[in-house]
């Protein structure tokens, strides 16, 4: 009996790390074939786009190299301030350690000081000048617990040197990986500034094209017929969000259990009216509204921004999409569940990747004016199993 209950216990201790080690896997099992549809969606799209020439087609893979430049930069500026909060805090540590030493160090020649005025009474020397032999103990552990003071004191003083040069040791090390970072920093500064010459050049030498072409419906139309295949095809090969599991309080929850995708996106529609907009700006384009001399209506906002401004994700979801799309440039696409999705376009970079889980107000990409925009800013669409929505009645400017 003491055995079967001891196997069970066992059983019960182990479920939890597997339960998660499986969750885990099944999660990567799953982003491994998102990545995998995505890019035969990918080849699908880019076959049916050579049929139509466009001029704005020639900037896709300048505009890519500066959203990954931007990206990496991004990714490196978070890094360096980490790197410099761990700086502060070994810098720190090193500095209360250094006071405690000095306090250390004086208390020490504090007692070195007082056996220099009285004098080193060893125990032979007590027992020999015929004193009461109360006193004679008294002394003896007096003696004792200055010997052991002194000691402890010493001991602590070489603790903490150790630990001042071990503290040194690290933080020469963070130096060194922030020199690292700044020079990567710098390099990737350069890169992108080699890569938004050659798009000025490119965008001169098509920037006639591109007009003429910006006024065609047909091409207008076809754009949109593009985005709105995608977004239904998203739908399709994009896993499901299961139901909120309900809380079992006999169940044992592992130490760092990842929580299910659905406790993290909550549900959307709940959020109608509520949300803020991803960008601050002048919305110049609204939905439903016309387009100039095309009669084609918007089906999203276009909210003009300064390039470089940060685009904010307006709930928690994942990035299903971040990629280059024709007709609307650098593309990232968020899903939140329960059928909702929303789209940023236009970007000057996409700071996210495919599979990362967002929370609301993350910053997730960059203002810019990708795919042969006129002006800087991002168009921004919200859609309910894949029809497009007025993002206005859901949420407002920030």
């Amino acid at each position: 009996m003491q055995a079967r209950v001891l196997l069970l216990l066992a059983l019960w201790a182990t479920a939890p790390s597997a339960w998660a080690a499986s969750k885990v896997e099944k999660t990567k099992q799953n982003l491994e074939q998102l990545h995998e549809r995505l890019e035969a969606l990918k080849k699908e799209l880019g076959s049916t786009e050579e049929k139509h020439n466009d001029a704005a087609d020639e900037l896709k893979q300048s505009e890519q190299a500066i959203s990954e430049a931007n990206r990496k930069l991004y990714e490196l500026n978070r890094q360096h301030q980490e790197r410099s909060k761990t700086l502060q805090n070994l810098q720190q540590q090193k500095a209360d350690l250094e006071s405690i030493l000095q306090q250390q160090h004086k208390l020490l020649g504090e007692q070195l000081y007082q056996q220099y005025l009285n004098g080193q009474q060893g125990y032979l020397q007590i027992l020999l000048q015929q004193q009461d032999p109360n006193d004679i103990a008294r002394n003896l552990q007096y003696f004792s617990f200055i010997s052991r003071a002194r000691a402890d004191l010493i001991a602590g003083m070489r603790k903490n040197l150790d630990k001042v040069a071990e503290l040194n040791e690290e933080t020469a090390t963070e130096l060194q990986q922030l020199a690292e970072l700044k020079e990567a920093q710098e390099k990737e500064r350069q890169e992108l500034q080699a890569q938004k010459q050659e798009r000025r050049k490119l965008l001169s030498k098509l920037s006639a094209q591109i007009k003429s072409q910006r006024g065609e419906i047909d091409k207008l139309k076809r754009d949109e017929k593009r985005l709105s295949e995608l977004v239904k095809k998203l739908s399709r090969i994009v896993p499901k969000k299961a139901p909120p599991r309900k809380k079992d309080p006999d169940r044992p929850v592992a130490r760092n259990e990842a929580l299910p995708s659905s406790d993290i996106s909550g549900n959307f529609a709940a959020l109608k009216g509520k949300l803020n907009l991803p960008v601050r700006g002048d919305i110049i384009n609204r939905f439903g509204d016309e387009r100039k001399d095309t009669g084609v209506t918007w089906k999203g906002v276009f909210i003009k921004s300064s390039e470089g401004s940060e685009v904010k994700a307006v709930a928690p979801g994942t990035v299903v999409f971040a990629d280059w799309l024709r007709g609307f440039g650098n593309l990232l696409i968020v899903d939140h569940g329960d059928d909702y999705m929303t789209l940023y376009a236009n970007n000057q970079a996409l700071l996210k990747k495919v599979g990362e889980e967002v929370k609301g107000g993350d910053t997730i990409a960059s203002v810019g004016n990708s795919g042969g925009n006129e002006e800087s800013g991002l168009y921004f669409e919200l859609r309910y199993q894949s029809k497009p929505l007025d993002p206005l009645k859901w949420g407002t400017a920030r």
